[in-house]
């Protein structure tokens, strides 16, 4: 790997294992510094595959210090604010600065519109959206104070079309795609740049048993919408370094005139 991220900071929310912990390993060979962030213990009973714990946790905090960097983890909710807020100011603070903003944290929980419970709906958007929001909102006075930066939100196929079968899930990535182009707004004149990120399948956890199974129960009712989302590609689903990749260059300066974006990895899925 190259060293273009070298004196540079990095937050990632969600960096237990799957994409999260594949951003924070590929910004870290890239020579930048980790600031890593989960919650590392027991998900909302929604959600229908079991969360990350803390075994996992420190299997990315030590990958990221056998690759020479520094690395500060802090297991927390993104959807405590104040918590948060707490936890990346002390990153800062002991890593000295922050540049770059990857929020990666996210759940999914898949049912036909007319099983979705208030409980699924504020789950989803609290951990998806606010959180997301959290996560900026706790951030991006760092890029500020450091000159600029780049914040990258991880929002999904289903914030660029519609992921069948997850109502609350679209609704919350379609925010955040939403909050990526508004924080680019704002933010540009802090040379601050935000883009946003949208795989479409990828090999992790959350797409494992309990989703697929969750999936093929719902698409009973529409067999007509399972093959929304197929890919252009022989390939079907990305590798979470595959998403990783797209994160790094949004993160260093080849991208640095590039903000408001909404980048799909997907194998052109949300065109199907």
């Amino acid at each position: 790997m190259s060293d273009r991220l070298s004196g540079k900071v990095a937050l990632v929310t969600g960096a237990a294992r799957g994409q999260g912990r594949a951003h924070a390993v590929r910004l870290a060979s890239e020579g930048a510094d980790i600031i890593a962030i989960d919650i590392a213990g027991p998900l909302p009973s929604e959600v229908p595959y079991d969360s990350s714990g803390p075994d996992e946790f420190e299997q990315t905090l030590a990958t990221v210090r056998d690759l020479g960097r520094k690395v500060v983890g802090h297991m927390v909710d993104i959807r405590d604010h104040a918590a948060l807020k707490h936890a990346v100011d002390e990153g800062v603070a002991g890593l000295g600065r922050l540049d770059i903003v990857v929020a990666n944290a996210g759940v999914c929980i898949p049912a036909t519109w007319d099983a979705v419970t208030p409980e699924i709906y504020d789950v989803t958007m609290d951990i998806n959206a606010k959180g997301t929001w959290n996560t900026v909102m706790a951030s991006a006075p760092h890029l500020v104070t450091a000159g600029g930066g780049s914040i990258i939100l991880i929002s999904s196929y289903a914030g660029k079309k519609v992921q069948p079968f997850m109502v609350p899930y679209t609704a919350s990535k379609h925010a955040v795609t939403g909050m990526a182009r508004a924080f680019a707004a704002e933010l540009g004149r802090h040379d601050i740049r935000v883009n946003s990120v949208h795989p479409g399948g990828v090999a992790t956890p959350m797409g494992g048993p309990g989703i697929i199974a969750a999936l093929e129960s719902a698409s009973v009712t529409a067999p007509a919408l399972r093959t929304m989302g197929t890919t252009f590609l022989t390939q079907t689903y990305a590798e979470p370094e595959e998403i990783a990749s797209v994160v790094a260059f949004l993160a260093s300066d080849e991208s640095k005139f590039m903000t408001s974006e909404h980048i799909g990895v997907d194998g052109g899925a949300h065109h199907f």
